[in-house]
């Protein structure tokens, strides 16, 4: 796990709204570039969500979570990806290096 994400603060607080709003009770995490240190101000930011008990997330949260990043005002890509349906390969890399954006459960 890292501790660092390259995001700037506005953006993060609108992602995790969002997230609030649409996805309560799952735990999600950044990886990719914008925690390897390999970003730049252009690159998308790749999120995994992982539900309750690591169980797939409804399709239609997902649908409509994806929805609120693109109607937001945030000017960067953002992927969100449920954890329950990746291959077990690409979790383990993810595992490798990942910022817990949000932690599972949490309120406000």
């Amino acid at each position: 796990m890292s501790e660092a994400l390259d995001l700037p603060t506005r953006y993060r607080e609108q992602i995790e709204a969002l997230l609030r709003r649409h996805v309560p009770e799952v735990e999600v995490w950044a990886y990719g570039s914008r925690v390897n240190g390999l970003g730049h101000d252009a690159s998308d930011l790749d999120l995994v969500l992982r539900g309750p008990g690591l169980k797939p997330i409804a399709l239609g949260e997902i649908a409509d979570l994806a929805k609120g990043f693109e109607q937001s005002t945030i000017p960067i890509l953002i992927e969100a990806r449920d954890w329950a349906r990746l291959p077990k390969s690409f979790q383990q890399e993810i595992e490798q290096n990942y910022v817990v954006l949000r932690k599972a459960g949490a309120i406000g």
